[in-house]
């Protein structure tokens, strides 16, 4: 499905339904906006992943602008900026009140933007293996210099410069980074996830080459208002735990969780806790 909104068109699509029969009558069930991650990336990762997780919210996945299936446009569009009015566009569009919010890495700066500015319109909010600021370029560069490969540190050089060509090089380098990303990853059974994606060298190449490295939100946080669930991985390399940390001490009364057993990709490595703790969280009122 297709959304003509703002300057550009956003696909997206639902997972479950709306109304559920309840005893003798019909209940309606939140609404779980799901953000991708990357940028540069789709929304196609997340499924089957997060499927589960439509028994107790109906699922709205979507891509961002320029990137999967949605419209293509000016790359200087591409922006942290745009995604989180889109976002708002599109909960307008499909006639929604409150809504659930989870993003996980990139997609986690987008809800946490979203949630700062538009604090009345999130019911639940839920952050995945993300950062509140800019400092994790330089950490995540100290990381992978103490963790990687030389091929890894070579390929990286891409990312931190937003110098890849074409899509080719892109998904080139999330197939070299794989074992940095999830501590579970067995290239005899490679997840799929990245496979079928629709990358977009654009979208990340000004992410990474130019708005992340100013990025910053964390003084900001303590205007969200909805109840929070921090998850974090004790092994991320790109978004380190101590971020996680500090996301959770500036949102009043956020919940925190730190997977002992996961990367960055905490849905590859502890998929079946994430749920249990994102389920968990969601029947949470305040």
């Amino acid at each position: 499905m297709r959304a003509r909104i703002r300057d550009t068109e956003i696909y997206f699509d639902v997972e479950g339904s709306g109304l559920v029969v309840d005893g003798s009558r019909m209940r309606e069930k939140p609404v779980m906006f799901v953000i991708h991650g990357g940028p540069g990336a789709d929304h196609t990762s997340y499924k089957p992943s997060f499927s589960p997780l439509s028994h107790k919210a109906q699922l709205v996945y979507f891509d961002h602008r320029g990137q999967g299936r949605s419209a293509c446009g000016a790359k200087e569009t591409y922006t942290l900026e745009n995604n989180v009015e889109d976002m708002e566009a599109l909960r307008q569009h499909l006639g929604l009140d409150k809504i659930v919010v989870l993003g996980s890495s990139y997609g986690g700066m987008v809800a946490l933007s979203y949630a700062v500015r538009y604090p009345q319109n999130v019911s639940h909010l839920i952050v995945i293996a993300t950062v509140p600021d800019s400092r994790f370029l330089q950490r995540a560069k100290e990381i992978l210099a103490q963790r990687g490969t030389e091929e890894q540190k070579a390929i990286a050089q891409r990312l931190w410069d937003g110098t890849f060509e074409n899509e080719e090089q892109l998904r080139e380098y999330f197939q070299v980074m794989a074992p940095m990303y999830s501590i579970t990853y067995d290239p005899e059974s490679r997840q799929k996830g990245w496979d079928r994606a629709i990358l977009s060298a654009d979208a990340i190449n000004v992410a990474f080459g130019g708005f992340l490295r100013s990025y910053n939100v964390l003084d900001q946080l303590h205007k969200i208002t909805s109840p929070t669930l921090v998850i974090g991985g004790r092994h991320d390399w790109i978004c380190p735990p101590e971020f996680s940390e500090e996301i959770a001490k500036a949102i009043p009364k956020a919940d925190l969780r730190i997977f002992e057993n996961s990367g960055h990709s905490v849905r590859a490595d502890e998929p079946e806790a994430l749920l249990d703790a994102i389920a968990g969280f969601l029947v949470y009122k305040r």
